[in-house]
């Protein structure tokens, strides 16, 4: 039997579906190869095959690769599969390996950060898997192009590592376009074609020109939007246009992996809100109603998982998520015991807070509270995440430490509203400022964990104190670590990061604020400050605008037009 001429794979972590959680593969990503056997199931990476060993399912990426290349070659000269299947597949005929590239060197915002806390030199799972990839035998044996591809691809780049992993070619950027005859080029060996293939915005593709996917990606991904257009300088999808998937383009890519078995959908987008917009970012409530009903529709389909969103449509508009919830949160996976639904089913969109710095927000990232102020952003997100609450949605939440200019005060102000969030639902996860690619901040410095300020480390054990408390509960959850976390701040915490780390360390392990409010800045015995933050609140939902007028965020003039545009009651000057 000969074998294909190209062969597709990603790393196992990448392409993990283990109990449908991206959030369990975020973490298992972050973990130091070196201890990955002793603090990971070994079955959460054992990815289903077909049997002729062709991947059930892969990053939706990849599986776009694979469509395009259907296009020109037939389905025996184009493999997806898993690394552990490698050796059956790439042989004598097989002219190219193309490598799905998510994370390769972990040194994204998460992975790089939280796999360093035991120790500055340990290698994250993900990038040891892409090693894996690029240093397989069979590969060494038959020699045929390497192409790497995918959103980490860059990371290869700036760490000028082609070389030692004898990679042919780095493609960077949307390909729809310009597939075809890019990768002609590469199959006939065109000796013009540079090593590094950056497509430039001028070729970004038209929603007509991306096609559906031939087979089932992990998680169930289908692609709603593309580019965001809010302009947030750190994130590359922030700086490009907006685009909208038909409906039954949308529809199809739902039935395909249907037909291969996935039972959930997710629904990626850089902002579900942005799905249809009306003008001004102005949500479009019907059409995403109508979507959601008809995803649900397909015969096959269970359960439902959302990507991102952002804050200010839900304060400027709460009937958004009313309207919104019958449609995803009894169709969600996830389960939490707080959840007010009959049972007891929450839905965790990913939401970007990014800062609690007013001065940071209003520098690079103003467009992701419009149509409010910078100033305002606290406003926003207390009131957004008390709508969402109400309704079960019980959000997972970023923040970016380290951006650059960050400044104690800056730390301050976000501790701040971490402090006023602490009545809140959701899961909230530090990251470290990382210059991207294509973005208006990659020419930055990283920020880095061994530079981390007292403020900082407060501000980063505080977030996972709160995350142990959400989902396991204070006591079972401090049992833990009272003991465990001691250990490795004189172990080996101390001596890495010095005595800063300390204090916060022990806030997460669960030691009473009262041995610790001297040392910290924040402190939950309620003495040094009273702030008002998110009160607990009643069962009952409190309909429309009745929550936002309160807050004095806009005025009756603006709250008039932009609920003109929305197409809901008008309300006078007095907010009557």
């Amino acid at each position: 039997m000969s074998s294909p001429k190209i062969v597709l794979t990603a790393s196992s972590t990448e392409a993990s579906e283990y109990k449908h959680s991206i959030w369990q593969q975020m973490l298992s990503a972050t973990v130091p190869h070196k201890y990955s056997k002793t603090f990971l199931n070994k079955v959460s990476f054992l990815n289903e095959s077909w049997p002729d060993g062709r991947a059930k399912y892969v990053p939706n990426g990849l599986r776009m690769v694979e469509t395009l290349l259907l296009r020109e070659y037939s389905e025996d000269d184009v493999v997806t599969c898993y690394v552990d299947n490698l050796e059956k597949f790439i042989g004598p005929e097989t002219k190219v390996i193309a490598i799905h590239a998510h994370n390769p060197l972990g040194i994204s915002y998460a992975t790089d950060v939280y796999s360093k806390l035991a120790g500055e030199n340990l290698m994250p799972l993900n990038a040891a898997e892409f090693i894996r990839i690029v240093t397989h035998p069979v590969i060494d044996k038959y020699k045929p192009k390497i192409v790497v591809g995918g959103p980490g691809a860059w990371q290869l780049e700036k760490a000028d590592r082609l070389d030692e992993f004898k990679i042919d070619y780095l493609i960077d950027g949307e390909i729809e376009r310009v597939f075809s005859d890019l990768f002609q080029r590469i199959i006939e060996g065109d000796t013009s074609l540079p090593r590094l293939i950056k497509i430039p915005k001028s070729e970004q593709p038209t929603v007509e020109e991306i096609p559906v996917v031939r087979h089932r990606s992990t998680f169930g991904v289908v692609e709603i939007t593309r580019g965001c257009g809010r302009g947030c300088q750190f994130c590359s999808p922030a700086t490009k246009v907006g685009r909208s998937f038909p409906l039954e383009h949308i529809m199809e890519s739902v039935r395909v992996n249907a037909r291969e078995g996935a039972t959930e959908i997710m629904l990626s987008t850089e902002d579900m809100f942005l799905y249809e917009q009306k003008p001004n970012f102005v949500t479009n409530t019907d059409a995403l109603e109508l979507m959601l009903k008809s995803v649900m529709s397909v015969e096959g389909i269970e359960t439902l998982q959302m990507s991102h969103i952002t804050m200010a449509p839900v304060v400027l508009d709460p009937t958004i998520i009313e309207r919104l919830t019958p449609l995803i949160v009894p169709y969600s996976h996830v389960q939490h015991k707080e959840s007010l639904d009959a049972d007891h089913r929450m839905t965790d969109p990913i939401i970007g807070l990014e800062t609690g710095s007013p001065r940071l927000f209003d520098t690079f990232m103003k467009g992701k509270a419009y149509p409010y102020k910078a100033h305002q952003w606290h406003d926003v997100v207390l009131k957004g995440m008390e709508i969402l609450n109400r309704h079960n949605w019980f959000p997972f939440c970023t923040f970016i430490i380290g951006l650059p200019g960050e400044k104690d005060e800056d730390v301050k102000q976000s501790l701040d509203l971490l402090y006023n969030l602490r009545d809140a639902k959701g899961t909230f996860v530090p990251t470290f400022f990382v210059p991207l690619e294509d973005t208006r901040m990659s020419k930055k410095s990283s920020a880095k964990l061994i530079e981390m300020t007292d403020l900082q480390w407060e501000f980063f054990f505080t977030c996972w104190k709160y995350n142990l408390e959400f989902w396991y509960g204070g006591s079972r959850a401090n049992a833990k670590f009272k003991l465990g976390v001691p250990l490795y701040y004189k172990m080996l915490g101390k001596r890495l990061f010095g005595d800063g780390i300390k204090y916060p360390l022990y806030r997460f392990a669960g030691l009473p604020d009262r041995f610790m409010r001297k040392h910290l800045y924040l402190d939950f015995t309620g003495r040094k400050r009273n702030r008002a933050g998110m009160k607990p609140f009643e069962k009952e939902i409190v309909p429309g605008f009745e929550s936002v007028r309160g807050l004095n965020m806009i005025d009756a003039s603006q709250l008039h037009h932009v609920k003109s545009k929305l197409n809901v009651e008008t309300v006078n000057a007095s907010g009557d």
